[in-house]
């Protein structure tokens, strides 16, 4: 089921005193914080949204400055908050790339009908994604996302089918 917002980044800090802060882009291109001119972060369960002023990188970070937040006092109430977007202001994905918040929960079968589960969690290796799917009975298969396993991603109807490695579940 496509989300209607999406998390790009994670303020994991305050930076200098000017109310700067230091993200966590939870993003492959972290240069497309530069085409916002806003974003939400959710606060109390409320969004509330944020004009950006100033964007500049350092190291695998990104630092914002946010109009109205001017003091490290004013950032630091910022740590730890998630910076959200609406889905229509996301990047143009490539061909077999997916959001995970499109993948988290849905169901997952074998080519052969096989209901292994509903993806819980995608995490990273490198070279490729793994999905963690949890079956009824609670116990986890790491599927690899790569192009002989997963066979089909349909996002609409929130289904994958894979064909599992030799070994791969017992």
């Amino acid at each position: 089921m496509k989300c209607e917002q999406l998390e790009i980044g994670k303020i994991i800090n305050t930076h200098g005193i000017k109310g700067e802060v230091k993200v966590l882009p939870l993003t492959d291109d972290p240069t497309r914080y530069e085409e916002l001119d806003w974003v939400y972060i959710k606060k109390d369960d409320k969004l509330e949204k944020l004009i950006i002023e100033n964007i500049k990188y350092q190291k695998n970070n990104v630092i914002i400055k946010f109009e109205g937040i001017n003091s490290m006092n004013d950032a630091e109430k910022l740590k730890n908050l998630m910076l959200i977007i609406d889905r229509d202001m996301a990047v143009e994905l490539p061909e077999n790339t997916y959001f995970i918040c499109d993948l988290i929960g849905m169901e997952v079968k074998t080519h052969e009908g096989e209901l292994l589960g509903k993806i819980q969690d995608v995490f990273p290796t490198g070279s490729n994604d793994v999905y963690v799917i949890k079956n009824s009975s609670g116990k986890e298969i790491l599927i690899p996302a790569i192009k002989d396993v997963i066979l089909e991603v349909d996002i609409d109807n929130n289904f994958m089918i894979v064909k599992p490695l030799e070994g791969l579940i017992e």
